[in-house]
């Protein structure tokens, strides 16, 4: 007999992969393995620039991926907007999480703790971002969008994005600093694997989880009027 499937709103999905997802990379910079990749060229920015705050250089670096894909696609693309939106408050609830999160005790085994949960937060958060029906946050957007236009695997162009993203990264505060910062170990190992993560736990959720929203409701409709 087939399992039923839980039903999950897709607006409800969005909320908790915006909340979850800049938990998740802050995690992973206070476990000391470096910042995810998704958020390592704001990061790098704000080394280099601190006075907009690492959630203001999110946003804008947020912004310059939808104008991307805007050229890429040659079209305007309205719903790339809303993405945007959804982007400033990922931005801003890292500054929130921020607020505690630099609070946390620090040793070596709660470090790696901190690495592994931060690890499986941002594969949950992206997973969900995915599936969702709606505009997303555009850094999870990004990968999807070129995917999807160059009909390249999804998996190949998550690791080819966060690889680029840890190389802008390096480059960037190695000539302007003089050294490395906010990649580790950790950092470069969720590039080379992340993809692969996401796809894992899209998978079970496919299985699991049945995404609706008002868009494709909205949609359906204008169908059947038509």
């Amino acid at each position: 007999m087939e399992q039923k499937k839980m039903v999950l709103r897709g607006e409800a999905a969005l909320i908790i992969a915006v909340i979850i997802n800049s938990l998740g990379v802050l995690l992973m910079l206070q476990s000391g393995s470096g910042i995810s990749a998704i958020s390592s060229v704001p990061y790098a920015f704000h080394q280099v620039f601190p006075k907009l705050t690492l959630g203001t250089w999110t946003y804008i670096f947020q912004g310059l991926l939808v104008l991307s894909l805007m050229i890429m696609r040659k079209k305007f693309v309205p719903s790339y907007l809303f993405s945007f939106v959804v982007g400033f408050a990922f931005g801003e609830m890292m500054d929130v999480h921020e607020l505690w999160i630099t609070r946390l005790p620090l040793n070596i085994p709660l470090r790696i703790l901190y690495f592994a949960l931060s690890y499986l937060i941002i594969c949950i958060g992206i997973a969900l971002s995915n599936r969702c029906k709606l505009p997303i946050i555009p850094t999870d957007l990004f990968p999807r969008e070129v995917a999807d236009i160059t009909k390249v695997p999804y998996a190949r162009i998550k690791i080819g994005f966060d690889v680029i993203c840890l190389l802008v990264t390096a480059g960037m505060t190695y000539f302007c600093l003089g050294k490395i910062m906010g990649l580790g170990i950790g950092t470069i190992a969720a590039a080379f694997t992340m993809g692969k993560g996401i796809a894992i736990v899209g998978n079970w959720m496919d299985k699991k989880v049945t995404f609706t929203s008002i868009l494709e409701t909205m949609e359906k409709k204008r169908n059947i009027a038509l």
